[in-house]
């Protein structure tokens, strides 16, 4: 295993130096890709996410703009200059979850773009991901180079990764972007900026919306291991990212709440028997470390909410995994082999890609 700047990678083999240099390849029977974005006071961000998505060199089908009754006025204004762009109200706030499963069922394309609505794709985005389908036409989900917004030369993550204890984190969140990388299997893409084929999608359910936001990416993408199915991270397709603009930045009230809740329920749900059991020790060890440091710091309140919730709707956690358990199809050694053993990954935030 080789790092590369922030990263721990295993991409040195001849497979991997070809990815490097792989082009997106323009073919006339590409397949079709609804965009989705779910948009909640969205504000002065969701109108440049549109104006980036209009001027990608490859089209999508349509762009599906889900607004969680926001009262900002933002989805109406940006669809004045956007008007081809379906608006779809539910009348409430679904969360994010729901909301793309709404958009799921509503899309015509083979292919779901998921964007947040704050952030803004590179013109070639979505070419980049699609010429990856017909480099991997075996795999059904792919993750983008997410950069921060204000600090472009920082990665806002590249994959996520899932630690043996089941804490997930984006890999190399605020560390320096290490430049061209290899396309690689990483465990989870970042619903913030993925590609996923609708037909898996919605045979999978979509989005757990009991999770309503927060970790639901990472249980889809630990449901679709549970499936045999890895995801891969393409870094040459890049967003760059605001980052919980809607939600209070990632240290808010309801960030950690929603946070700390569905991180347990999806450790719960989604982590197979005998992996489960031997790393429960490890997971309710590193709890309470985080919950120290988090009341030395004084931030702890929310996060404590969030466990305390999570352990009380912990019956609907454990039917959450006689669902996702009846569909698994691997072992507990290979969901291991998927997830980062090096205590270091976890408390540096590196990245972690594994050649395909």
């Amino acid at each position: 295993m080789v790092g590369m700047g922030p990263q721990t990678t295993e991409d040195t083999g001849p497979m991997a130096r070809e990815a490097l240099k792989y082009k997106p390849q323009a073919s006339p029977d590409l397949p079709k890709v609804s965009v989705i974005l779910v948009a909640f006071q969205s504000g002065e961000h969701l109108k440049p996410c549109l104006d980036a998505l209009a001027a990608q060199t490859f089209q999508p089908l349509e762009i599906l703009l889900i607004d969680n009754a926001s009262t900002d006025g933002a989805p109406a204004a940006a669809l004045l200059d956007h008007p081809t762009v379906r608006l779809v109200e539910p009348g409430c706030n679904l969360g994010f979850a729901a909301g793309v499963n709404l958009g799921a069922d509503l899309a015509q394309g083979d292919w779901l773009a998921l964007i947040n609505p704050d952030a803004f794709a590179q013109a070639d985005w979505l070419e980049t991901l699609i010429a990856a389908t017909r480099t991997w036409p075996d795999i059904v989900c792919f993750g983008s180079r997410q950069l921060m917004a204000n600090a472009p030369g920082k990665l806002d993550g590249l994959g996520d990764v899932m630690s043996l204890p089941g804490f997930p984190f984006r890999g190399g969140y605020g560390r320096p972007d290490p430049g061209p990388t290899a396309p690689g299997e990483t465990f989870s893409a970042c619903g913030g900026a993925m590609l996923i084929r609708r037909d898996i999608f919605q045979d999978m359910g979509g989005f757990d919306a009991r999770l309503f936001c927060y970790c639901e990416d990472v249980d889809l993408g630990y449901r679709l291991r549970l499936e045999n199915r890895p995801t891969l991270v393409i870094p040459d397709a890049v967003v760059r990212h605001v980052g919980s603009a809607s939600t209070g930045g990632p240290r808010s009230e309801f960030a950690s709440f929603h946070g700390a809740r569905n991180r347990f329920w999806v450790f719960v749900k989604d982590t197979p028997p005998l992996l489960f059991w031997l790393t429960l020790p490890l997971h309710l060890a590193l709890t309470a470390i985080l919950f120290v440091r988090l009341a030395q710091q004084g931030h702890l309140a929310p996060q404590w909410r969030g466990l305390m919730a999570g352990i009380k709707g912990l019956p609907l956690a454990l039917e959450a995994r006689r669902e996702a358990q009846a569909r698994r199809r691997v072992g507990s050694w290979a969901i291991a082999r998927a997830m980062t053993w090096n205590p270091l990954d976890l408390l540096q935030r590196r990245v972690v890609i594994r050649k395909p």
